[in-house]
């Protein structure tokens, strides 16, 4: 048997591969094989790999979308497992878990994940799809990272763009048909699980295994200086008191509507210059999937 790492180079400020080797002093004894995700084929190595084998994948909360995304046309039987390496790692957070713990197995979470439709292409996501400053942040935290090798301080790019720079959005939420309108919208995220943008959590009643809905969290109506005395409360969960500021919306399709273009980001993925995005919740997919496999 053999553990065959799916490591991205590029997680945690590119410090990927290094922090990879890490697995070691959990695996010691075993035979570990490792492979670039992005000079490979996902979908192809699986195919490859004896089934008794194990894979691992490495990374951050980005990685993970790549590997639900690439394997999402195919059933895998393998024992996946997660190394956490990136810088976010909200995904690990969520479990309870912190970066280089021992590979968790994550097959019950990869399954019938919800899925998202942006300009007419479907993805798969894990942790959230975060639309607003969240979006803001890691569009510019991109265009950092093309520019240099040090890490990226997402917190202080939220805190200049909340004052100098990020203007918020009005928006149309339609859920499950029931249609909702926010004046001055800073965050319109919809989350499978509870924390996203490196540690926000964001809607801390999400379960991303028992809440069959996911959960939209609208930040919107404050002004600047109000936003800013509470979001760092987000981190702990402590926002959702702020009722006046605050509307968390749950359901099966969700659909949310910006006045103007912003950058929407999927597991901390960046899509630039959105207008819209539409839910399908894992209860959904799950019923597709049996539809499907009847027909």
């Amino acid at each position: 048997m053999k553990y065959h790492v799916l490591y991205n180079p590029k997680a945690g400020n590119g410090t990927g591969e290094t922090e990879t080797k890490n697995i070691e002093k959990h695996l010691a004894g075993e035979e570990i094989v490792y492979y670039d995700l992005t000079q490979n084929d996902t979908a192809e190595l699986i195919a490859g790999f004896p089934l008794c084998d194990k894979i691992v994948v490495s990374g951050g909360d980005g990685t993970l979308n790549r590997f639900i995304n690439d394997t999402a046309d195919m059933e895998i039987s393998h024992d996946v497992y997660y190394f956490a390496t990136g810088s976010g790692n909200d995904f690990i957070h969520d479990l309870g878990g912190n970066k280089d713990d021992a590979p968790v197995l994550i097959n019950e979470y990869i399954k019938d994940l919800p899925e998202v439709t942006v300009n007419g292409k479907t993805y798969k996501f894990l942790n959230g799809v975060g639309y607003g400053i969240d979006g803001y942040c890691c569009e510019i935290g991109d265009k950092l990272r093309e520019k240099s090798d040090k890490p990226v301080n997402y917190a202080g790019i939220a805190i200049k763009g909340l004052l100098f720079h990020f203007k918020p959005r009005n928006a149309e939420i339609d859920v499950d048909g029931k249609k909702y309108s926010f004046k001055k919208v800073w965050l319109a995220p919809t989350m499978h699980g509870r924390f996203y943008g490196g540690g926000m959590n964001i809607t801390p009643a999400q379960d991303r295994l028992k809440c069959e809905t996911e959960t939209c969290g609208v930040l919107h109506g404050s002004g600047k200086l109000k936003t800013l005395m509470v979001f760092p409360s987000i981190f702990k969960g402590e926002h959702v008191k702020h009722t006046e500021m605050f509307a968390p919306l749950c359901g099966n399709r969700i659909t949310v509507k910006f006045d103007k273009p912003t950058a929407v980001q999927i597991d901390g993925e960046t899509i630039l210059g959105v207008t819209e995005y539409s839910i399908a919740s894992r209860a959904v997919v799950k019923a597709a999937k049996a539809e499907s496999d009847v027909g």
